[in-house]
């Protein structure tokens, strides 16, 4: 018998789930994590379907392994590619930019997001630099709550700078250490975290921080 013909599909059903080219997917694993891929191509193999994944790589995958600035939902884009059956897939998923990571209003168990792409035959991260922010000049990380000092207008963690959220959170206007410390040397009266004066604080945002960079 020679060998099944195979024909290209833009999409293919799966119980009551229509998947298409395009789609972000998570496909079982031999651990409690689904992998999670994005479909590249469909093709039909006689009585097989199979699906070509490009593969996102969650942190602790990559060399180098989870760092502190990355988040619970981080995945890496990667440029390693399979072609699986579609029976391993489970369902479709959402891998967000950043940007659209940060705008969602509820965060979803099948919502990720990814700002790096990941090469693991060189063990490359594109990009090597990011911007980093605080006193302890580490990465963006969104589960983390920060704060703009309403002077310099970088971005802070509350527990960096010896405040908790609440704090922060209970004054009309955040001042980091440096810059109050900056202002009682000039004699000036800046009012800091924990005076009882207070204001909503802008939510953390990476496209305001400062130009540091970090590999």
């Amino acid at each position: 018998m020679g060998k099944a013909e195979s024909k290209k599909l833009s999409s293919f059903k799966k119980g009551d789930t229509t998947f298409k080219v395009g789609d972000c997917v998570l496909a079982r694993s031999d651990t409690s994590k689904p992998f999670v891929g994005k479909v590249k191509d469909i093709e039909n193999r006689g009585k097989v379907t199979e699906v070509h994944l490009a593969w996102y790589y969650r942190p602790e995958e990559a060399m180098g392994g989870r760092k502190e600035f990355h988040g619970d939902k981080e995945l890496f884009k990667s440029d390693h590619m399979d072609w699986v059956d579609v029976a391993t897939l489970t369902r479709k998923c959402r891998v967000h930019t950043m940007a659209e990571y940060q705008d969602l209003k509820t965060v979803k168990s099948d919502d990720f997001y990814s700002r790096f792409t990941y090469l693991p035959h060189t063990h490359e991260f594109r990009p090597d630099r990011v911007p980093v922010f605080c006193n302890c000049e580490m990465p963006y990380n969104p589960d983390k709550y920060m704060i703009m000092c309403d002077t310099c207008q970088d971005w802070f963690h509350p527990e960096c700078q010896d405040y908790t959220e609440k704090q922060v959170n209970d004054q009309p206007k955040f001042f980091c250490r440096t810059c109050t410390d900056e202002a009682a040397r000039e004699g000036n009266s800046v009012p800091a975290p924990g005076n009882g004066k207070t204001a909503a604080c802008a939510p953390a945002s990476p496209a305001r921080g400062s130009k540091r960079q970090r590999h």
